[in-house]
């Protein structure tokens, strides 16, 4: 394999590992995905630095009486 079709294997790998982060951080896996294969490592230095993101909160439903 060439050096560039290693280069490539390794910056989708990258995008694919990066978007599996995002998606444990409670974040956009397809933005993060997209955002990697256009930034590479740097994206991947942002999402090991920014903490998780905070569940969102459901709001219970109301039970009805009748």
């Amino acid at each position: 394999m060439e050096q560039g079709g290693v280069f490539l294997l390794f910056w989708i790998s990258l995008a694919l590992i990066n978007a599996a982060i995002a998606e444990n951080k409670n974040r956009s896996r397809s933005f993060w995905c997209c955002l990697s294969l256009l930034v590479g490592p740097f994206a991947t230095l942002l999402l090991v630095v920014w903490e998780k993101e905070p569940e969102p909160r459901i709001k219970p439903k109301k039970k009805r009486l009748y």
